[in-house]
């Protein structure tokens, strides 16, 4: 059962990133925007059956929770305290989860993925590191001729922010490496 050892606020207003003392997963993010894709998740359901609750991301030692801006936060917090300190930490997980996960994506050619995994080596290295110390993330969804789409999660997933300015200096850094590429959010 991890402890949260943190609260922090977010660049988005309607979301909090919970630091937590034990991991909850291995390195798989976990990305919900509704309560029906978030059925087969023990703790992503119970946190969607707590009103105001519109968006949770979770990996590792941390869990954002996003609300729709009506709720007080000093009441939602804690609230949504409970159900993460009673979640199972990823030491007691079952290790099927990480054999299902997959990072790469389906039906590229090799040149393609090759592209797609120097893109990801400096996303991991320049972008996803600020973004997830916000309480967010981004996941390729796909890589079609020199369109890189990408889906922002957590806290990124409705920052304004992301969608503008964030997403232009994603586009920005590529360009040292795929001079062509456009990046789209999806």
């Amino acid at each position: 059962m991890p402890k949260i050892a943190n609260i922090e606020g977010t660049p988005n207003p309607n979301a909090l990133k919970f630091i937590l003392k034990e991991p909850l997963t291995w390195g798989i993010a976990h990305s919900y925007d509704s309560a029906e894709q978030a059925k087969d998740d023990p703790l992503a359901a119970e946190l969607f059956e707590i009103d105001h609750v519109t968006n949770v991301f979770y990996v590792d030692r941390w869990i954002t929770v996003t609300q729709d801006g009506s709720a007080n936060w000093a009441d939602l917090s804690r609230e949504v305290a409970d159900p993460i300190r009673a979640a199972p930490a990823a030491a007691t997980q079952s290790a099927d989860i990480i054999a299902t996960a997959s990072t790469a994506i389906s039906g590229l050619c090799s040149k393609d993925q090759l592209r797609l995994d120097r893109i990801n080596v400096l996303l991991d290295e320049e972008i996803r590191p600020y973004l997830q110390g916000d309480g967010g993330d981004l996941h390729v969804v796909d890589l079609k001729d020199n369109v890189l789409s990408v889906h922002y999660q957590g806290a990124c997933g409705t920052c304004p922010s992301s969608i503008s300015g964030t997403l232009r200096g994603i586009e920005n850094l590529l360009k040292s490496i795929e001079t062509d590429i456009e990046v789209v959010a999806v």
